[in-house]
């Protein structure tokens, strides 16, 4: 599957997230910044790296960056 049509399985949230993952946020202050629980982030994040077929938050982060997504 190309990337860009992996990036379209991600909801509104999810993509939030990843672009706050990418600027280098924690799990803490991004909870923060959406008034979630940070274990909330935290499925987020796991459930992105699953869609995109990550293993590590470096990939996560690699993956972002090689596709554009930014939190411009």
């Amino acid at each position: 599957m190309r990337a860009s049509a992996t990036l379209a399985t991600l909801s509104p949230r999810e993509m939030q997230v990843l672009k706050l993952v990418v600027d280098g946020k924690t799990s803490k202050e991004i909870a923060a910044m959406l008034k979630v629980a940070p274990s909330s982030v935290d499925t987020y994040r796991s459930r992105l790296m699953s869609k995109l077929g990550v293993n590590d938050l470096v990939s996560l982060v690699r993956f972002a960056i090689r596709n554009g997504v930014t939190h411009a």
